[in-house]
C-alpha cells in the first residue's frame, strides 16, 4: 500500500490520487486536502501540525529535549 506523500498516512487500495511530475517523480495523494497543500499551496509536510511527519519530527524532538534536560 503506497503512503501519501504530504501527511504520511497509508492509503486504501483503490482510493486517492497518484500525481506524476515532469521529471518522473510519482507523489501519492489520499484526498484533496493533501493534495492541494502540497501542489498549490506549496506547504511542507514538517511544517502542518496533522501530518504524521511533523507528528514524528515533534516527538523526535521531545525524546531529545527529556535527555538534554536529565
Amino acid at each position: 500500500m503506497p503512503t501519501c506523500s504530504f501527511s504520511g498516512e497509508r492509503m486504501e487500495p483503490g482510493t486517492g490520487k497518484m500525481y506524476v511530475k515532469k521529471d518522473g517523480t510519482v507523489l501519492y495523494f489520499k484526498n484533496s486536502k493533501c493534495e492541494k497543500n502540497y501542489l498549490k499551496l506549496k506547504r511542507k509536510p514538517l511544517a502542518t501540525k496533522w501530518t504524521k511527519f511533523y507528528q514524528d519530527e515533534k516527538a523526535k524532538r521531545s525524546k531529545s529535549k527529556s535527555k538534554t534536560k536529565k
